[in-house]
């Protein structure tokens, strides 16, 4: 992409500023609409799931793992927010096309205004996640800035991820399935609650795993009070930076067939 189309998608989404903030709005008022706790749902259905994990599997692995609470709700957060932000994304040109069908606005608005609600879900999250760290013994240090980085390769990495499911969605409406079975497939290949050391030599092959990788570079700050490797930022970077290169390809070549469709 050269600077003068770099200019064009920054400037038209500087004129609809107004409309990606009330998408933003509707979207996260949308999703607790007509709920008693609302927002606090944001809270309370991670922090669920890490009790009935943390019941279940602790017996298992938890002796030999150390903080395996909070081991466990680096998982369980990484991949909740990867979860949400996807499956979200895949509908919103769908969600909104009575929006894009009358009115001439940039598509992937609406995408982002769903990452943007799930990215605010994430933050409030992260805020208990840090909560359970003190009350499990963990010295807050500087390094904990790092994680940062992390966050920031998975904002990317959503949006790259829903940039290609939101277009296959508008043409194959089989994808929310298919795509439910593959994130249930992937939840179980990304160490959320067991520890990859018992695979010896076949460890690294969840390096494979972008979601795994994210989640590990969470533990490695987190728990084991260390900074990855510049091998393992370039992979975490790298994954990041080929699935927003391959969306965007995916979603400007089909882009102009979407109207067709909806």
């Amino acid at each position: 992409m050269n600077k003068t189309k770099k200019e064009s998608v920054v400037s038209r989404f500087l004129e609809h500023k107004f409309l990606f903030t009330e998408l933003v709005k509707r979207d996260f008022k949308k999703k607790y609409k007509r709920t008693y706790l609302g927002m606090l749902w944001s809270v309370l259905s991670p922090l669920l799931t890490l009790l009935i994990m943390s019941l279940v599997f602790k017996q298992f692995f938890g002796n030999r793992t150390e903080h395996y609470t909070i081991y466990l709700f680096c998982g369980n957060i990484v991949f909740s927010y990867f979860s949400d932000a996807t499956n979200g994304g895949m509908g919103s040109l769908i969600a909104n096309s009575s929006i894009f069908t009358k009115v001439n606005v940039p598509k992937y608005l609406f995408l982002f205004s769903r990452n943007v609600s799930s990215l605010i879900n994430f933050g409030l999250t992260l805020a208990v996640f840090f909560i359970f760290c003190i009350f499990d013994g963990i010295t807050f240090t500087f390094g904990f800035f790092w994680l940062i980085v992390p966050i920031l390769c998975l904002i990317i990495f959503n949006i790259g991820v829903g940039l290609i499911l939101s277009a296959l969605f508008v043409f194959f409406r089989d994808m929310q399935y298919l795509w439910s079975v593959f994130t249930t497939l992937l939840m179980y290949m990304s160490a959320i609650f067991y520890t990859t050391d018992s695979f010896g030599a076949y460890e690294k092959l969840f390096l494979l795993n972008p979601v795994f990788v994210y989640i590990k570079y969470f533990r490695i700050i987190v728990i084991d009070n260390s900074f990855p490797s510049i091998q393992y930022n370039l992979l975490a970077i790298g994954y990041a930076l080929l699935a927003f290169a391959v969306g965007s390809l995916f979603y400007k070549k089909f882009n102009h067939k979407f109207l067709y469709y909806v």
